[in-house]
């Protein structure tokens, strides 16, 4: 489990990241929204999920420090990158974190398929 004082030490947040980071908070897509709304609120399984955080140099859609686990949802650019996004989940992973990653699809069409999995990946 991580810590408060070790979050802190991955998460250095420049201004300009910070502004990133909510400008996408602003500008959600439909799928961002509809996974945020049964993530905010420790609406999961008391779990403190936050989106759109910076991390590594990254900025991840959802985070829950206290499981280590990121939640990525990939439109259909993220075909086009699969290389970046690869390397990316690499570089996260060896810092101890879990990426699971869901369509844009998979998020609107079956949300009970995506809870069970993240409740898979925290362990639930």
């Amino acid at each position: 489990m991580i810590t408060k004082a070790s979050a802190l030490d991955i998460l250095p947040m420049t201004s300009e990241r910070c502004q990133f980071a909510r400008q996408l908070r602003q500008r959600a897509t439909e799928p961002e929204d509809v996974l945020w709304s049964l993530l905010r609120n420790r609406r999961l399984d008391g779990l403190k999920f936050r989106r759109q955080v910076p991390l590594l140099g990254y900025t991840v859609d959802f985070i829950c420090i206290d499981r280590k686990l990121i939640v990525e949802i990939d439109g259909r650019q993220h075909g086009w990158e699969a290389g970046y996004d690869e390397a990316r989940t690499a570089e996260i992973e060896r810092h101890g974190f879990r990426v699971v990653r869901f369509s844009n699809a998979d998020v609107v069409d079956d949300r009970d398929a995506v809870i069970a999995a993240i409740r898979k990946a925290i362990g639930g």
